[in-house]
């Protein structure tokens, strides 16, 4: 394997690991904790896709048989709007509507289903202001990609008021108004040639002082995985177990999670070896040319991998080739 090829093969394994780390470590998710509780994967999968989990988000109603608007009612709509593409709108409207009626009153499930046609409309008209090119900000010292970024979630803020009452909106999107928000200011601070690299920074430092809890964990935690793996990475080097690895990991995010990280190690290292193997016999076929044509060498390769992958793992192979 050239130099170039090995660095790649780390580089990508490497990104592997870290998202598959990321997902482990956050918080689970409502359809993951329900399928765990249920054992095997659902049966009833609305989708294919779905196989293994449950609807996220929930629906909630007071004793008065109110509505609860919140995040995990856009959740739930969200989870089986995912299905655009193996369902129609109308298979998935109707499977959202099931779900309200099983789980609310009659008079809740009423508010949830006028909730969600409004939620739908809103996604169709979103739909065809993307199809539109954006408004000019007119300002010609602002960075046109921030530009349109501002601009887009303007025109979104302001389609909501014609679909959502300003109490939905805030229980729909006040978290991630508050993450596109911070992500345009600091945007913004960094286009800003009026400023010098420490006036930069002081102002992000504001932001960072001003950025609610809720927030500033979800910024966060992709460089804890991050950080985590670094340390992992020089435990290893100098030399720590897989003993070691674990209760490290174990002390810095809990029990389950580092078994899984650990899980995720074994797996990352028998991958590791399948490539080592076949890049070998790969190196064997190709150097072979006083025996083997070129057609026949690409034959004996693509046994070779009908062998040693599956047809999901041999998309991965050109990575390492």
């Amino acid at each position: 394997m050239t130099i170039k090829k090995r660095s790649a093969f780390f580089a990508v394994t490497a990104a592997v690991l870290v998202t598959a780390a990321f997902f482990i470590l956050r918080p689970p998710q409502n359809n993951e904790i329900a399928a765990d509780q249920n054992g095997d994967k659902d049966p009833f999968a609305f989708v294919r896709s779905m196989e293994g989990t449950l609807p996220d988000g929930q629906v909630q109603q007071t004793d008065a048989d109110t509505l609860i608007v919140d995040n995990a009612l856009r959740r739930l709509f969200d989870y089986y709007l995912a299905a655009i593409g193996e369902k129609s709108l109308n298979e998935i409207r109707t499977e959202i509507e099931k779900e309200l009626d099983g789980k609310l009153s009659k008079n809740a499930a009423i508010q949830a289903k006028n909730l969600l046609g409004r939620y739908l409309d809103y996604k169709r008209e979103l739909a065809e202001i993307e199809k539109k090119p954006l408004p000019s900000s007119g300002a010609q010292e602002q960075n046109p990609a921030t530009a349109a970024i501002k601009a887009r979630l303007t025109i979104m803020q302001q389609t909501r008021q014609r679909y959502f009452s300003e109490k939905e909106n805030q229980a729909f999107f006040a978290f991630d108004d508050a993450y596109d928000s911070d992500a345009i200011a600091r945007l913004e601070i960094s286009d800003d040639k009026r400023l010098n690299e420490a006036q930069k920074q002081q102002r992000l430092q504001a932001l960072d002082a001003a950025m609610p809890a809720g927030l500033r964990a979800e910024k966060e935690a992709p460089y804890q995985v991050l950080r985590l793996e670094e340390n992992v990475a020089k435990m290893r080097a100098q030399g720590a177990s897989d003993d070691q690895i674990y209760r490290m990991r174990a002390a810095a995010t809990t029990p389950e999670a580092a078994a899984r990280l650990a899980d995720l190690d074994r797996e990352d290292a028998q991958w590791k070896t399948r490539i080592a193997n076949y890049l070998t016999q790969r190196s064997r076929v190709l150097s072979d040319t006083a025996n083997r044509s070129t057609a026949e060498q690409i034959a004996a390769l693509q046994q070779i991998r009908n062998q040693m992958f599956d047809a999901n793992e041999q998309k991965r192979l050109a990575a390492y080739e």
